[in-house]
C-alpha cells in the first residue's frame, strides 16, 4: 500500500541539539552551553521591547527598511545588499534553497556548525565533509575537494566550536579559488568579538559569489528574538528575498534589533568584559592542564586528555550546576565548549574543574 513519504534526505537529518539548560536534582544552575551573552541585551533593546507591545495588533513591515538602514550605518554598509532572517541560520537556509538541490554538492569543514549538513539536506542537497588542520578551516582542503557539482562552501570564522579564525588572506585565497559557480558563505556569528574585524564584508564587495551572515544572538544577547542578516552583492539579496517568508521578523523583533545595533557603547562593554575574562578563564585552566586555543569568540575550547576525561569533567560540573557544552557531535570528543560568563560564573568554572583534576577547589 502506498504512503506519504518525505523528500530524499530529509530523513538522513540529525536533528540538532542545542545547549543544555538544566540537570535533574540541581537548582541555580550556571547555563553555559549556548554562547549567550551573560549581561543580557542592550537596556535599550529591553525599552524598545516593551514600546513594541502597544503594536502588537499590528502586522510587521516586510522590507526590514530600519532595520537594514541601522545595520548599514553601524557597519558602513549599502543597505539595499541587506537581508534579514529569523536569526543568521534562516539567511543560510534561503541560501541553500536557493542555490542547492539534488545533484548539488554543499561543502562545510569537520568542525564546524552543525546546521550546515542539516541545511544542504533541507535542499535536497549533498552535504560533503573536508577536514580542518589543528581545529582551524584548511583551504587546501577545501579547494580539493571541490568539484562540478559544487554549489556552496560554507565557512565559520571564527570557528564554532573551535573558536579560532583564519585569516583574510587565506579567506581571499579561498575566494579567489572558488569557481563562479560556486557560493562562498562567510557565517561571522561571532565577528563582533574581534576588534576591527569586518566580517568578510571586503570580500563580499570584491567577489560577486560571496555571502556574509550576521547574527544578533550573541554579542548582542537576542538569542531569544531570533534575528540576523546577511550581505552580498544586489543580485544574490534579490534571489534571496524572493524565497523570505514576507513577514519572517516579528515586529517586536525588528525593534529591539534595531536599539541593539545602535547602541555602541554597551557593545563595546561586553566586548572588553568578554576578552578579559576568556583571557583570565583560559590562563587559570591551562595552568591546571586544560589548555584551549587562543579564542577569538565568547567560548572557549578547553581540551582534556581523552573523551573519558571531558565527559567526567562535564559530569562534575553538572553535579555543581554548571552547564557546558560537550562537542564530541563534532568530532571533538575530548573536549568541552565553555561560554565566557560573568565574573561568578567564570570563577566557578575554574573552582570546579581545579577540583576535578584533584587540586584546591
Amino acid at each position: 500500500m502506498n504512503k506519504i513519504t518525505p523528500q530524499p534526505g530529509i530523513m538522513d537529518i540529525a536533528l540538532y541539539q542545542g545547549g543544555q539548560s538544566h540537570v535533574e536534582g540541581v537548582e541555580n544552575v550556571i547555563k553555559l552551553s549556548s554562547n549567550e551573552n551573560p549581561f543580557g541585551p542592550s537596556p535599550k533593546a529591553i525599552e524598545a521591547v516593551r514600546d513594541s507591545a502597544t503594536l502588537l495588533h499590528r502586522y510587521p513591515v516586510t522590507d526590514h527598511y530600519n532595520l537594514r538602514a541601522a545595520i548599514g550605518e553601524r557597519h558602513g554598509l549599502d543597505p539595499d545588499r541587506i537581508i534579514c532572517g529569523v536569526g543568521s541560520d534562516e539567511v543560510l537556509q534561503f541560501v541553500a534553497q536557493a542555490y542547492a538541490g539534488p545533484g548539488d554538492e554543499v561543502i562545510h569543514t569537520e568542525h564546524g556548525f552543525s546546521m550546515y549538513p542539516i541545511i544542504a539536506r533541507m535542499a535536497g542537497a549533498t552535504p560533503v565533509e573536508v577536514p580542518e588542520r589543528d581545529r582551524k578551516v584548511d583551504v587546501d582542503a577545501i579547494l580539493a575537494a571541490v568539484t562540478d557539482r559544487t554549489r556552496i562552501v560554507f565557512v565559520t570564522n571564527p570557528g564554532n566550536p573551535t573558536s579560532t579564525m583564519i585569516s583574510d588572506a587565506e579567506l581571499t585565497r579561498l575566494a579567489e579559488g572558488l569557481p563562479q559557480t560556486c557560493l562562498m558563505v562567510l557565517d561571522g556569528a561571532y565577528a563582533e568579538f574581534v576588534p576591527g574585524f569586518d566580517g568578510g564584508a571586503g570580500l563580499v564587495d570584491r567577489f560577486d559569489n560571496v555571502i556574509m551572515t550576521r547574527t544578533f544572538s550573541k554579542i548582542y544577547g537576542l538569542g531569544g528574538m531570533r534575528v540576523g542578516w546577511g550581505y552580498a552583492h544586489r543580485e544574490i539579496i534579490d534571489v534571496l528575498n524572493r524565497v523570505r517568508q514576507p513577514f519572517n521578523l516579528s515586529l517586536t523583533a525588528i525593534a529591539a534589533a534595531e536599539a541593539a545595533v545602535a547602541d555602541v557603547e554597551y557593545v563595546e562593554f561586553c566586548r572588553a568584559e568578554n576578552a578579559r575574562l576568556r583571557e583570565w578563564l583560559s590562563a587559570e585552566l591551562a595552568k591546571i592542564g586544560v589548555p584551549s586555543d587562543p579564542s577569538c569568540t565568547n567560548f572557549i575550547l578547553a581540551r582534556f586528555a581523552d573523551q573519558a576525561e571531558a565527559e567526567a569533567c562535564d559530569a562534575y560540573l553538572q553535579s555543581k550546576g554548571l552547564i557546558v557544552r560537550r562537542v564530541a557531535g563534532y568530532k571533538l570528543p575530548n573536549a568541552l565548549r565553555i561560554t565566557v560568563g560573568d565574573e561568578k560564573a567564570c570563577s566557578r568554572v575554574v573552582a570546579a574543574i581545579t577540583a576535578f583534576k584533584g587540586g584546591a577547589a
